[in-house]
């Protein structure tokens, strides 16, 4: 006999759940070591189903934000256990206020791996790689990244730009990255455009790889991620003045 699948209404519930769960703890409001309520208590609350609850706390135990212990209960689990690269973390992350910390944090990161990156494109590319990242700077010229599309081709380009690396471990980091420059990018456009147009720090990213310039390659990928974290630390909530 085939298995039930699930309806898209469950399906949706429970992801709706770990959302609001998940934004809960990455943003302190529940602290590590705080035990969530329990299944039966959690559902009459929420007015859900017993099976929503669970499979939302697994959704959050997957992404390494809580473990669930007999006698125990549901834990919130220290940050250094959280994937804090999974894409549906950093949306939650950045669906409030990160803290300056986290996203000093996030760019320290990818200043580590991109730059490295762009350096081994510059002398592995492919025509095919090229082409890809041609194609991204296109579609970020004719879009602008104030739309999904372009904010799609900016994901398409560091895709390719990752891949162009030709090294299968710096490649397996495409779906963070991605996601990273996403939601910062969405981040820096709450209150107000961009300032300024970040394509032409792309763009010289991109000649530096077709030109096999390892040492140009790195210090364009390194200029393009210190003034997106300038952009995305101007995008912060202006704080209130005292009176």
């Amino acid at each position: 006999m085939a298995s039930k699948q699930k309806s898209p209404k469950a399906l949706r519930l429970h992801g709706t759940i770990a959302r609001d769960l998940g934004v809960r703890i990455v943003s302190g409001r529940f602290r590590p070591g705080d035990i969530l309520d329990g299944e039966i208590d959690a559902s009459d609350r929420l007015e859900v189903s017993r099976t929503a609850y669970r499979e939302a706390v697994r959704i959050l135990a997957a992404k390494g934000l809580v473990e669930s212990r007999p006698k125990v209960g549901t834990r919130v689990s220290l940050p250094e256990r959280w994937h804090l690269l999974d894409p549906d973390v950093l949306s939650w992350i950045f669906e409030r206020e990160p803290d300056d910390r986290m996203v000093k944090s996030l760019f320290e990161l990818r200043r580590i791996v991109e730059p490295q990156a762009a350096a081994l494109a510059a002398e592995r590319r492919t025509e095919a790689d090229l082409a890809a990242m041609a194609l991204a700077l296109q579609g970020m010229g004719e879009h602008s990244l104030a739309v999904e599309a372009g904010r799609d081709a900016d994901q398409s380009f560091h895709a390719a730009l990752l891949r162009a690396s030709g090294n299968a471990f710096v490649a397996s980091l495409i779906s963070g990255i991605g996601a990273a420059v996403t939601w910062t990018t969405i981040f820096k456009q709450r209150h107000r455009q961009l300032a300024r147009d970040p394509v032409p720090d792309h763009a010289r990213v991109y000649e530096a790889v077709r030109s096999k310039n390892p040492a140009a390659a790195e210090r364009a990928m390194i200029a393009l991620l210190d003034l997106a974290l300038r952009d995305t630390a101007s995008a912060r909530r202006p704080r209130r003045k005292r009176r």
